[in-house]
C-alpha cells in the first residue's frame, strides 16, 4: 500500500513538471512569433534585393563576355579583309590562336558553308568531320552584324572536344570579291566557371537562358538531361525581367538587349533565413538562457526520479546487444511504474528474443540460398530472341558459317550459365561465358568493336561466382559503344592484387559521370540488361562480405572501367554461415 502510495506521487511530481516546462516553452514560443513575422519579411527583402544584384552582376560578366568576342572578332575581320590569300590569312589566324588562350579555333567560311581555312592553337584537326557543329547555316545567315551560337562541342579536332560559343560575321568582297564568314570558337568554360562560383546560399544557383528557352548554361545541366532533377523553364520564358516567388524558391531574371540571352537566379528562403540566424543571436540569447536554466531544473529532477534507473536499465540492453545469445536479466526494482513495467517486459522480450535467434539462424540458411537463387534466375528472354531472330536471319541470308558460329558460342553461353548448380566456377569458365558471349554481339553489332583478353594465367584455377563479366560487358555496349560513332574496343582483365583478384571490364566509349556511376550500382537492371550490375554486386557480396564487390571508374568522352574484386578462394563456401 506504501509503496503504490509513492508510486503515485512520483507519477504526479513528474507530471506537474511536464505541465510546468510544456507552459514556460508556450509562453515563449508565443512571444517570439511576432518578433519571427516581422524577421521573416525583412529577409525576403534582403533576399530579394541580394538575389537582384547578384544576378545583375552575372548578366554584366556575360554581356563583357560577349562585347569582348565582338571586339576580337571584328579585329580578325579587318586582319582578314586585309589579306590577299589563304596562306596570309592562315597565319594570321594561327598567331591570334595561339595570342589568345581562350580562342579555340578561327574558321573561314565560303558562301556555301565549305571551310576555306582554320587558324588553331596547334591542335591538329581531323581530316574529315562528319558534322561540323560550329557551323549553323540559319545562323550565319542572320550575321550582317554579328550572329552568336549557343555552347556546343567543338567536333573539327581529333581526340579534342572543347565546348565552345561560335560569334560569326558576314564579311563581303573580301579575298578578291567572294563572300565569306569569319567564325570565332570561343572556350566557354570561363563564363561556365564563373557561373558555377556564384554562391546564393548552400544550393542557390544561377543559370543562362536564350529568349527561346533553351539553356545556354546550367550548373546541373548534365543532371537536368539525364532525368534526375527538373527545372521549370517553360514558366520562366513566360515571366518578364523581375523577382518572383513560388513557394519556398525565389527567382531573380534579368535579360540582356544585345545577345537575347537571360540570367535567372534562383535561391531557398529557408537557406537565407539559415544564414541570417547569427543576425539574431543576441536577441535570442536570453531566451536561450532561461530555456537552459529551465531544462537544467528539469535534468536535477530527472536525474533522481527517472535517469539512473533509465540509464541502469540501459546498461542491461547493451549488455544483451553484445551477449544475446547467453544473456540472463533479472528486472530490478524500481520506485517509477513505468519504469518497473519496462523493466518487466525487457525481461520477457530477452527471452523471446533468445527463441526467436534460434529459429532465425535455421531459416536464415534457407533465405539467403533462395535469395541467391532469385538473383541468379534473371535471365534475359530479350538477348535470347534476339540471338535466335539474329541467326534466323544468317540463314535466310544464307551465312551458315556465321549461323553455326552463333549456335555455338549460345550453347556454350548456356552450358556454363548451369554450371551443374553451382554459384562459384573456375575464373577459366567465366572468362570462356564472356567470350562466347562477346562473340554472339559482335555479329550482331556487325563489327562495331573489337575484344581482347589480358589475363594472368596463374589466376584461372581460382573461383568468381559464375555472370559476373557477362553483365559487365553488356553495360560496357550497350551504354558505352554503341552510342559512338566510331568503332569500339573493349577489354577483359585478370589481374592479381595482394591477397585479391580484380576482375576488369574496360571500353572507350561515351563515358559516365559520378552521378551516373553511383546511380548504376543502385539499379535493379537497366532497360536492356538482364542480371543488373547491381545484381552482381549483390551476388558478390552475399558470397565473400561487404569489402568485396564493384567499383567504377568513367570520364566522358574517355570510357569507362568497372572492377570485381573477389577473393581467391578454391573451395566454395558456405553463404549460410
Amino acid at each position: 500500500m506504501a509503496e503504490n502510495i509513492t508510486n503515485r506521487k512520483m507519477r504526479l511530481s513528474t507530471f506537474t513538471i511536464i505541465i510546468t516546462v510544456v507552459t514556460a516553452a508556450a509562453a515563449i514560443f508565443a512571444g517570439m512569433i511576432p518578433f519571427l513575422i516581422v524577421y521573416n519579411k525583412t529577409v525576403l527583402n534582403d533576399a530579394v534585393v541580394g538575389l537582384d544584384q547578384t544576378v545583375r552582376q552575372t548578366l554584366l560578366a556575360l554581356e563583357n563576355f560577349l562585347g569582348d568576342m565582338e571586339s576580337r572578332l571584328k579585329n580578325i575581320c579587318i586582319e582578314v579583309s586585309g589579306s590577299s590569300n589563304l596562306d596570309e590569312i592562315n597565319a594570321k589566324l594561327n598567331t591570334a590562336a595561339r595570342i589568345e588562350q581562350s580562342i579555340e579555333a578561327i574558321c573561314v567560311y565560303d558562301s556555301s558553308g565549305e571551310l576555306l581555312v582554320c587558324g588553331t592553337y596547334g591542335r591538329p584537326l581531323k581530316d574529315e568531320v562528319m558534322t561540323n557543329l560550329s557551323y549553323d547555316a540559319e545562323l550565319f545567315a542572320d550575321s550582317d552584324s554579328y550572329a552568336v551560337s549557343l555552347p556546343h562541342v567543338q567536333t573539327m579536332f581529333s581526340e579534342y572536344y572543347p565546348w565552345v560559343v561560335t560569334i560569326v560575321h558576314h564579311e563581303y568582297d573580301a579575298l578578291g570579291g567572294q563572300d565569306i564568314y569569319v567564325a570565332i570558337d570561343f572556350s566557354f568554360s570561363y563564363i561556365a566557371e564563373y557561373v558555377d562560383n556564384i554562391g546564393i546560399g548552400a544550393h542557390g544557383y544561377c543559370f543562362i537562358i536564350d529568349s527561346d528557352g533553351s539553356i545556354v548554361y546550367h550548373p546541373r545541366q548534365q543532371m537536368i538531361y539525364s532525368g534526375l532533377i527538373d527545372e521549370d523553364i517553360d514558366n520562366i520564358v513566360s515571366l518578364d525581367d523581375g523577382s518572383f516567388r513560388d513557394g519556398n524558391v525565389l527567382y531573380t531574371i534579368s535579360s540582356s538587349d544585345e545577345s537575347g540571352w537571360r540570367v535567372v537566379g534562383v535561391s531557398y528562403l529557408d537557406e537565407l533565413i539559415r544564414t541570417r540566424d547569427s543576425t539574431v543571436t543576441g536577441i535570442l540569447s536570453a531566451t536561450f538562457f532561461c530555456c537552459a536554466a529551465i531544462a537544467l531544473l528539469v535534468t536535477i529532477i530527472y536525474s533522481r526520479l527517472v535517469a539512473r534507473p533509465a540509464a541502469s536499465l540501459l546498461a542491461a540492453m547493451k549488455r544483451f546487444e553484445n551477449h544475446a545469445d547467453n544473456y540472463r536479466y533479472s528486472p530490478a526494482k524500481n520506485h517509477v511504474y513505468e519504469l518497473q513495467a519496462l523493466s518487466d517486459s525487457f525481461g520477457h522480450m530477452t527471452w523471446m528474443v533468445q527463441t526467436l535467434m534460434q529459429r532465425i539462424r535455421s531459416e536464415e540458411i534457407t533465405l539467403r540460398k533462395t535469395e541467391l537463387k532469385a538473383l541468379q534466375a534473371q535471365i534475359n528472354p530479350h538477348f535470347l530472341y534476339n540471338t535466335l531472330d539474329s541467326i534466323q536471319w544468317m540463314c535466310e541470308r544464307g551465312n551458315t558459317d556465321g549461323a553455326i558460329n552463333m549456335v555455338s558460342a549460345l550453347g556454350r553461353l548456356f552450358r556454363i550459365s548451369i554450371s551443374r548448380g553451382h554459384e562459384l566456377i573456375p575464373i577459366r569458365d567465366e572468362l570462356r561465358h564472356a567470350e562466347s558471349y562477346l562473340v554472339i554481339q559482335k555479329y550482331r553489332y556487325s563489327d562495331r568493336f573489337d575484344y581482347r583478353f589480358d589475363v594472368d594465367e596463374g589466376l584461372l584455377d581460382y573461383l568468381c561466382n559464375k555472370i559476373t563479366l557477362q553483365p559487365l560487358i553488356e553495360n560496357a555496349i550497350y551504354h558505352g559503344i554503341e552510342p559512338l560513332i566510331d568503332d569500339g574496343e573493349i577489354v577483359i582483365s585478370v589481374r592479381g592484387d595482394g591477397d585479391d583478384i580484380l576482375l576488369c571490364v574496360s571500353d572507350n566509349g561515351v563515358g559516365m559521370t559520378e552521378e551516373q556511376c553511383a546511380g548504376v550500382l543502385k539499379k535493379e537492371r537497366s532497360d536492356s540488361s538482364g542480371i543488373g550490375i547491381k545484381n552482381v554486386n549483390d551476388r558478390v557480396r552475399i558470397y565473400f562480405g561487404e569489402k568485396y564487390g564493384l567499383s567504377i571508374k568513367s570520364e566522358l568522352d574517355e570510357g569507362t572501367t568497372i572492377s570485381v574484386r573477389i577473393p581467391r578462394v578454391l573451395t566454395e563456401p558456405d553463404v549460410g554461415k
